[in-house]
């Protein structure tokens, strides 16, 4: 089915519109939560309340492309998931250090003003990774939006975990010169 009339299920308020997501996303979903959350029980959990969230959104959203929408849906929810399972213990692990290997890139959220940069930093990182090569692209965005380990994504592109972790440094220095240059690091 197509994603137009999977929302368009949505909008009609039936019930066929999650078990079209599951069918055409739920893989999908599960993978991105697995990532985050390294934990079958937590991912299924996680897309439940991703397909929720869809419920409750579409309408008044209008997603033009639905594997986006529940992708950046699965991503949030795992990602709070995480916040929440993690306050109580704090640990290391694949979320965390991916997440701070960016930490030299994007400046701390501690100050009022940052919440009115957080929108244009996003803006400015979805440029820059919009200007990278393919291979150099997939690599970044399979490390810090989908959570994957470097080990995952140098099997998934035939790459050795070196050339993974080479092009991850490379291209968080240029994204670093980025910021810098566009006055937001």
């Amino acid at each position: 089915m197509e994603d137009r009339q999977i929302v368009g299920l949505y909008f009609a308020r039936t019930d066929q519109a999650i078990a079209e997501t599951e069918r055409k996303y739920g893989a999908y979903c599960r993978s991105i939560a697995k990532n985050v959350l390294q934990s079958d029980r937590d991912a299924d959990e996680c897309v439940s309340d991703v397909y929720l969230a869809a419920w409750n959104s579409i309408p008044p959203q209008r997603p033009q492309s639905l594997a986006a929408y529940v992708g950046k849906l699965t991503r949030r929810k795992a990602i709070d998931r995480l916040r929440a399972r993690s306050s109580l213990k704090r640990g290391g692990g694949t979320v965390c250090v991916s997440m701070e290997e960016l930490d030299e890139c994007i400046p701390a959220a501690d100050r009022v003003e940052d919440a009115v940069l957080r929108r244009e930093l996003g803006e400015a990182v979805r440029g820059f990774v919009g200007r990278l090569g393919e291979t150099e692209r997939n690599v970044f965005l399979l490390r810090y939006w989908y959570v994957c380990p470097v080990a995952e994504i140098a099997q998934r592109l035939g790459f050795t975990q070196s050339k993974v972790k080479s092009m991850l440094l490379r291209t968080r220095k240029k994204l670093r010169a980025f910021l810098e240059k566009e006055a937001l690091a």
